[in-house]
């Protein structure tokens, strides 16, 4: 599979990447969620370790809610670099560490030129998550470039993802806490289709978490542990990229897990994806 890389992007704007010095920010920090409610990352940003940004002249900000994923923040352009001393705390900063020149404070101009990817663009930064400050040349795979900063819940009727925005909604706990607070109220019967291939996969969801514990695994396993769909993704292992997932029937959370399945059973009946989709019982 052919992806766009963050360096494409770089690149078609006229930067060399090498100038560039990427940062992400985790919302699972307490300070870093603070400043990012209170509309102060870039004041949160300024401070850092002495010579941070040797070698580079843009900082570009990724925000992430605790997974491997990060949205672009913003772009900015580094001027100058003070010790950290109290005189020199950026104005609106709630760092309340105290600031006694071991550090440095940074000037740094937000500017324009990645606009439009701004609170859309999404990344894949990667396993080493610990790793916040990385090189711009660092190749991360562009996943998804939405027309809207987030996926808006609109009910169950109309709920449809691809295998990117379901992955970016539950590892985004406190971006998409409606999500999380709604597909957790629920058990489900639910419908995988593969729309590269047209294969269907029927599920329920019927676990103390409801239809988001049971989606939660597909998101980490990719695969949630269904022998068809372990078999596809062996063949072909970047498939669950091409996966959708939607809702056939919402359940109330009172019924057993017989009655769940049961419900499970006369839709795979009905779409008939024991003969022709990926259940295999």
């Amino acid at each position: 599979m052919n992806y766009l890389f963050l360096t494409d992007i770089i690149k078609r704007a006229g930067i060399n990447p090498k100038e560039v010095k990427l940062i992400r920010h985790a919302l699972s920090d307490k300070k870093c969620k603070k400043h990012y409610d209170e509309g102060k990352i870039k004041e949160y940003t300024q401070h850092q370790r002495k010579g941070f940004s040797d070698g580079y002249k843009y900082w570009m900000v990724f925000i992430s809610d605790g997974g491997e994923l990060a949205r672009l923040e913003g772009f900015y352009k580094v001027l100058n670099e003070v010790p950290d001393i109290p005189e020199n705390k950026p104005e609106g900063s709630l760092d309340i560490e105290q600031f006694d020149g071991k550090g440095s404070i940074f000037t740094i101009e937000k500017l324009d030129t990645f606009n439009d990817y701004e609170g859309k663009m999404i990344i894949e930064w990667g396993k080493s998550a610990r790793s916040w400050a990385q090189k711009g040349t660092t190749e991360k795979p562009i996943v998804a470039i939405q027309a809207n900063s987030l996926k808006i819940f609109e009910g169950f009727e109309k709920l449809i993802l691809t295998y990117d925005e379901l992955k970016e909604i539950v590892e985004g706990v406190n971006i998409y806490e409606n999500w999380h607070t709604a597909l957790s109220s629920v058990y489900a019967v639910y419908l995988i289709t593969d729309t590269e291939g047209g294969m269907q996969y029927i599920g329920s969801a019927y676990g103390k978490s409801g239809l988001l514990g049971r989606w939660s695994e597909y998101v980490k396993t990719k695969h949630g542990n269904n022998k068809k769909i372990i078999k596809m993704l062996e063949e072909y292992p970047n498939r669950y990229r091409k996966f959708q997932y939607s809702v056939l029937q919402i359940l109330p959370k009172n019924l057993s897990e017989e009655e769940v399945i049961d419900v499970e059973k006369l839709w795979k009946d009905k779409l008939h994806t024991r003969e022709f989709g990926l259940n295999d019982n």
